[in-house]
């Protein structure tokens, strides 16, 4: 499974030619996903309602996953130790966490976002040019 943060997300959504390139290469049998938390972040966005149903139609392709009550615990414990000394944003956390309790890597830019969560895998799927 392929778990895409938003940032990877955006640039899909936006046809950035590298991101582009990177997807097209992907094995077709992989599993894209999205975590709940990144399909709430990209509506989040939206300022109008033909934004919202064009996010809605392109992320309805991708599987979305959410965490359970028991990551949604984790989430917080980690969210509490880390908000203060890491400024650790909410839903970063429960990004990091679904890709921890799916035991497969974020793709993300964001790897500062991440940096406090010991047990995530990040992983940048393609060369951003400056």
């Amino acid at each position: 499974m392929i778990l895409l943060d938003s940032d990877v997300m955006i640039d899909l959504l936006r046809q950035y030619p590298l991101a582009m390139q990177w997807f097209d290469a992907l094995d077709e049998d992989e599993e894209v996903a999205l975590p709940g938390y990144v399909v709430l972040e990209l509506l989040q966005g939206c300022r109008n309602k033909r934004e919202q149903e064009r996010i809605q139609r392109a992320v309805a392709p991708y599987g979305t996953v959410w965490l359970s009550a028991a990551d949604c615990d984790r989430a917080l414990e980690v969210f509490t130790q880390y908000h203060l000394s890491h400024n650790a944003g909410m839903l970063d956390v429960l990004i990091g966490q679904t890709a921890i309790a799916l035991g497969v890597p974020l793709h993300t830019f964001n790897q500062k976002h991440y940096q406090f969560m010991a047990a995530l895998r990040t992983v940048q799927p393609y060369e951003k040019t400056p």
